[in-house]
């Protein structure tokens, strides 16, 4: 009997490439206002959201078709990956009402307000966007589940 490695489902690789793609538009984003280009730094940053509107949609679409991934690493390597686990997952539910709450501010002109809510929202944005990477990894391309027999 053969055993072969589970192939990870092409929306959970699609949702890690959106996650990349999200956290590379952050830093842009970031950039950009260090560097004085608000309308650069505007776009960025409704990129990055839409990229991450985007995700949240094939998320919910591959957990519909999918349900939850069990870990199948070693026993050593769990406590890491629940750890990653632990903080992505309430700061993801976090992170759509901080975006919103950046573009209002954005929006109403009160940049002030802006500013210091980024201070805080950019951080939490990225580490979910890049955890939400190495989840993936840790799932699907370092400790993949093997497939039901044949």
């Amino acid at each position: 009997m053969t055993v072969l490695l589970a192939a990870a489902h092409p929306l959970a690789t699609v949702n890690a490439v959106l996650n990349a793609g999200a956290a590379i538009l952050l830093v842009v984003g970031w950039v950009c206002i260090r560097r004085g280009k608000v309308a650069a730094h505007r776009a960025a940053m409704v990129a990055a959201f839409a990229v991450s509107c985007v995700f949240l949609v094939s998320y919910l679409t591959r957990y519909a078709l999918e349900g939850t991934h069990r870990f199948a690493g070693p026993d050593a390597v769990r406590p890491v990956y629940l750890a990653i686990l632990a903080t992505h997952v309430p700061l993801a539910a976090l992170v759509p009402l901080l975006a919103l709450r950046m573009f209002f501010l954005a929006w109403k002109g009160r940049f002030d307000a802006h500013r210091r809510l980024g201070r805080i929202t950019l951080p939490i944005w990225l580490y979910v966007s890049v955890t939400g990477v190495l989840v993936y990894l840790m799932l699907y391309q370092w400790f993949p589940a093997a497939p039901a027999s044949l």
